[in-house]
């Protein structure tokens, strides 16, 4: 496992930045990864007693490179990453020198970490609205942000149904219908093959998103473009409902652009299979990987556990021309404003 120094000299004790960050995701059920990620940078910035401006914005890279490392696809947490080192460098500059840079980072470092919380609370107060009595909404996988902005419309006395797709091969689709039902919110989970059928008895389509791309499209758990896809051949909206802070510098053009492999399109004779399941097994083993992450079946414990051990849900993109617009805590976006968006957050 990688360190990151506490001080760049001296032998002086060394601050773990993975463990720290596998820590909130193990003990916190609703931390997202780049909160999860910033928190670990201000907590890192915390440690760090660096006497150079270059000595520290090394060590603070050095920890969101170990952060970015540690998952097979680390879109949502680079999101994370890049944007807390963005502010870093404007406080730099903003700041001068390096001892009264560290302390205002240090003082304002958990006022940018709750900023970013608080982006959930936000967006469920502004796209409440979308939701109103008698409709019943689409969802796929599990989106913390769009589970706040069903339950604000609960509380509100909203009477609404939710049809939730299974969302396999993670099968979070049941984490969602389990916490809707808690709140008295009537669901029904479907497979994923019968999300054609489904289309036609829901009245809009919400999702979240794991990033948002510079051209307005989103890279979210894999069947998030097919729902899209039949969504617009249906001519319901299509809502992406996303934290600003999930907004990435990438621009893919298609479903093979990603920054990362997935394996999804596998060919095997039955031999093959055979030998490729007992070496996953294996594979696992020698990593000490918790049993409970080969389960997929949806649990909360199991999510946190997935995201602790950089085990994530495959994903797809889905163009800016599927999406009616985008909910987020600065306001509701067209995907064409997302260019725009970016630009504000990063200059």
């Amino acid at each position: 496992m990688s360190e990151v120094k506490k001080a760049s000299e001296g032998g002086q004790p060394q601050f773990d930045i993975l463990k720290h960050y596998t820590n909130l995701l193990l003990t916190d059920s609703e931390i997202t990864m780049p909160v999860a990620a910033i928190e670990s940078l201000v907590a890192l910035v915390d440690a760090c007693q660096a006497t150079t401006v270059s000595e520290f914005i090394s060590i603070i890279e050095g920890g969101s490179d170990t952060l970015k490392s540690s998952v097979s696809n680390a879109i949502s947490l680079s999101a994370g990453c890049d944007l807390f080192m963005r502010y870093i460098i404007q406080t730099l500059g903003n700041v001068g020198d390096i001892a009264s840079c560290r302390d205002y980072l240090r003082n304002n470092g958990r006022l940018f970490v709750q900023r970013a919380k608080d982006a959930r609370r936000r967006i469920a107060l502004l796209g409440v609205n979308f939701v109103r009595d008698g409709m019943t909404v689409l969802l796929h996988a599990f989106s913390r942000v769009v589970i706040a902005l069903l339950l604000e419309a609960a509380e509100r006395g909203v009477r609404f149904k939710a049809i939730v797709t299974e969302s396999r091969p993670s099968g979070l689709g049941k984490r969602a219908a389990r916490v809707l039902r808690d709140k008295g919110i009537p669901v029904s989970v479907v497979s994923d093959s019968a999300t054609g059928y489904a289309m036609g008895k829901c009245d809009l389509v919400l999702v979240g998103a794991e990033g948002v791309v510079e051209n307005g499209g989103i890279i979210n758990a894999l069947g998030t473009f097919q729902l899209a896809i039949l969504a617009r051949s249906a001519k319901k909206p299509f809502y992406v409902v996303a934290e600003s802070h999930k907004f990435v510098r990438l621009f893919p053009l298609s479903q093979y652009d990603l920054p990362f492999d997935q394996d999804i399109i596998t060919y095997f004779t039955d031999d093959e299979e055979a030998a490729r399941v007992e070496k996953e097994k294996e594979e696992k083993k020698l990593k000490n990987i918790p049993e409970a992450l080969a389960r997929n079946d949806g649990g909360i414990g199991g999510d946190n556990l997935n995201r602790a051990w950089g085990e994530r849900p495959l994903v797809d993109f889905t163009g800016p021309e599927f999406i009616t617009a985008l909910i987020t805590e600065n306001g509701v976006l067209t995907p064409g404003a997302v260019s725009e968006e970016l630009i504000r957050i990063w200059h």
